[in-house]
């Protein structure tokens, strides 16, 4: 993680790559930002070595994919095995995230795709297996996402 604090073209680029990281580019969020290309360039470079930027990942649409399943599995697992746990399930065919929750219980909040209720099902008993318990599942309707507004330096 990297110690220098954020300038506003550091938020700017975050901001950018947030929205659409995948029809933004350097020369676009440097005309924005009034600086150069290679200046961009730089900062996410920075960025990335500075595991701020930690990825680029394409959003499915799996309801369209023919994968009509899409699951919050809530568990809770014991404190001090929380984040072994998690980093486990991840493992789990099926699993596409883990979330890991500040609370006592209900601790891990595991996102999985299932093809059928036998598939769910066998992502349950995987994760009951690792030392998961699973609290609640629920079945994801849609799912929403913006940029973080603390990096619109336009909204600050």
């Amino acid at each position: 993680m990297s110690e220098e604090p954020l300038d506003d073209l550091d938020r700017t680029i975050i901001y950018c790559l947030q929205e659409d990281a995948r029809k933004t580019s350097a020369s676009g969020i440097a005309e924005k930002a009034g600086v150069s290309a290679s200046t961009v360039r730089n900062r996410i470079r920075n960025l990335e070595e500075g595991g701020i930027l930690t990825g680029y990942r394409p959003e499915v649409n799996y309801e369209a994919a023919s994968y009509q399943l899409q699951t919050l599995i809530v568990c809770t697992a014991p404190i001090p095995d929380r984040e072994a746990l998690a980093q486990e399930a991840l493992e789990v065919p099926g699993v596409v995230a883990v979330r890991e929750v500040m609370t006592g219980t209900e601790n891990v909040h595991v996102e999985a795709i299932g093809a059928d209720s036998d598939d769910l099902s066998r992502i349950g008993r995987d994760l009951d297996e690792l030392g998961l318990e699973v609290v609640d599942e629920d079945l994801i309707r849609n799912e929403y996402e913006r940029a973080f507004h603390g990096f619109d330096v336009d909204e600050l």
